[in-house]
């Protein structure tokens, strides 16, 4: 998402009706299903519900020509989702993994421009391709863990141009929705870390109070809108890393009518732990091979002495 030329764009234009965005953000998606019990029974029922849905969904693309968004859903088929829901923005939240035997849970929280249309195009950068390339690092460092990794898009996430991107109305409505992920999660016995990248670390922060998580990671972020990792008013870890080539880094981390994020998590007064992210970009931080994805893997699998 290119928020630094959207905020030079869009500043002036939106100053006025930011708030008011903040406060009544764009169409929202459906509600997500409520959650099944964690066991294989359960699990596989609600996958087998999920995959009929996508397959009657790429039908319908496919009849209203919509070629784009019927091949991203004919690649979805028969996989393990628990909500799919294809109306408004669309809603996917897939699992890699057995949940059922997980004792850790890794959510991936994506940021601007994720839709069903690109929840696994885009390589590592997409949330599907995130996700596998983040069980795969957790694999290779320790074989034996009993790791789930999410891939949630379970909001509606903001087109990378438009006056929502720079404000916390669609994020506002993601942390609704994933509160009850988490909590439900927690209250399984799984202890749940976030990843949240870019627009997602916005989503993760509203969500942080009192939730349920041991961490909480943000990569390539604006802002969490929040004034430090305590105003989060959460008991989990609070990480924070950043490419040397993110051109995040260029934008103005303040807060006004309604714009923007506030204070940077990598600033040494917001009180993060800063994490080695290497020289990637924006888009570059699930990239296997990458200092990056190591240490979110490890974040993920519990293990914070071993983050670089």
């Amino acid at each position: 998402m290119r928020i630094r030329r959207v905020l030079v764009a869009l500043a002036a234009a939106t100053a006025v009706g930011a708030t008011t965005a903040a406060v009544l953000p764009g169409s929202p998606a459906d509600r997500p299903q409520p959650l099944p019990a964690f066991n294989n029974q359960a699990l596989s029922e609600r996958y087998g519900v999920n995959s009929r849905a996508i397959a009657r969904a790429t039908r319908t693309a496919v009849r209203t020509g919509d070629t784009g968004l019927a091949h991203a859903l004919e690649a979805m088929r028969g996989r393990q989702f628990l909500d799919f829901n294809p109306r408004g923005p669309g809603l996917a939240v897939e699992v890699i993994g057995n949940l059922a035997l997980a004792r850790r849970v890794a959510v991936l929280v994506p940021g601007s421009d994720t839709s069903l249309a690109t929840f696994d195009t885009r390589g590592t950068a997409s949330p599907q391709g995130g996700a596998l390339a983040l069980a795969a690092e957790a694999r290779r460092l320790d074989p034996r863990a009993r790791l789930a990794v999410i891939a949630w898009l379970g909001y509606a996430a903001p087109g990378t141009i438009s006056p929502a991107v720079l404000t916390s109305g669609d994020a506002g409505q993601g942390a609704t929705a994933l509160r009850p992920l988490v909590d439900d999660l927690a209250r399984h016995g799984h202890q749940v870390a976030l990843l949240c990248h870019s627009y997602g670390s916005v989503v993760c922060g509203l969500a942080a109070p009192h939730l349920p998580a041991t961490d909480i990671a943000v990569v390539g972020s604006p802002g969490m809108d929040a004034s430090s990792a305590g105003a989060l008013h959460t008991t989990a870890r609070v990480w924070a890393g950043r490419g040397a080539a993110d051109w995040i880094r260029d934008v103005p981390h303040v807060r006004f009518l309604g714009l923007g994020f506030g204070q940077d998590p990598m600033a040494p007064g917001f009180g993060a732990r800063i994490f080695a992210c290497g020289a990637g970009g924006h888009s570059g931080y699930f990239q296997p091979g990458s200092i990056s994805l190591r240490n979110l893997a490890e974040i993920a699998l519990g293990d914070p002495a071993a983050v670089t």
